[in-house]
């Protein structure tokens, strides 16, 4: 069980890991990693938060939709320093210009972006401008857009717990192995703020989000035999569009 210390350093630690907001954490705290990932979707209340207050000051600045859904997506990307896109597009460049595990991790570390790559970020980012777009035109866009932050981080401990390390270096490995207990703790918060977000529609997109992280994992265990922090990215980004999509095709 968490004690209420935890509740505090965990969503810090969380931060420090997953985005590169200036927040200062001692060396030893990071020995905590693996326990502090149950704090992987509470990051998704600041990034969320962040989009919502930069659409919003857009809009109050008079400046048309389409300027507010690029600032509620560039505003976390500036955040989150772009991780979960990189992991994206190394995921897209090694998984598919690779021909064996070896090489396809090889690739993935490779700082350079290829085709793969850019077509995968070119595709995503096109959807999750045009999704947010639409939810902007909702009256009520705030909570369901900060869910769905919360939400799409909440499915990365389950997805590192689930899979080996693909490689023995790397983000993900020195977080550690994180234990089944941690992984349905971060799932559940996930699943309240879908609640939160959508009402009952929430146990829907919490089943799209499971299946939409399921693919990732499946895919990523053929491809590189595990998990790395580039595949948690991939599945943050890949879970984030399915609920976004399916958020549209309620309404």
């Amino acid at each position: 069980m968490n004690t209420q210390n935890d509740l505090i350093r965990d969503p810090a630690l969380a931060l420090s890991l997953l985005t590169r907001l200036p927040i200062k954490i001692e060396e030893t705290e990071y020995e905590r990693a693996a326990q502090a990932a149950w704090a992987y979707p509470v990051v998704g209340i600041v990034t969320g938060t962040l989009a919502c207050i930069s659409a919003g000051v857009a809009l109050m600045l008079g400046l048309p939709l389409w300027c507010a859904a690029i600032f509620a997506i560039a505003i976390p990307i500036v955040a989150t320093g772009a991780m979960h896109e990189d992991g994206l597009a190394d995921c897209a460049d090694g998984f598919w210009g690779g021909w064996d595990p070896a090489m396809r991790l090889k690739i993935m570390k490779d700082s350079q972006i290829g085709t793969y790559g850019v077509l995968a970020l070119l595709m995503t980012q096109t959807l999750r401008f045009g999704a947010i777009l639409e939810i902007l035109r909702m009256d009520n866009w705030i909570i369901p857009l900060i869910a769905v932050h919360v939400a799409s981080r909440a499915l990365m401990p389950f997805l590192m717990s689930s899979l080996p390390h693909a490689r023995e270096t790397g983000l993900s490995h020195s977080v550690g192995k994180i234990s089944r207990k941690t992984a349905q703790q971060a799932a559940c918060i996930g699943v309240i703020a879908l609640l939160i977000g959508f009402a009952l529609y929430g146990l829907a997109l919490a089943a799209i989000g499971a299946l939409a992280t399921y693919v990732v994992a499946r895919i990523a265990k053929v491809k590189v035999g595990g998990q790395t922090g580039d595949v948690c990215g991939a599945s943050q980004q890949v879970t984030e569009i399915a609920l976004l999509l399916a958020l549209l095709a309620s309404y």
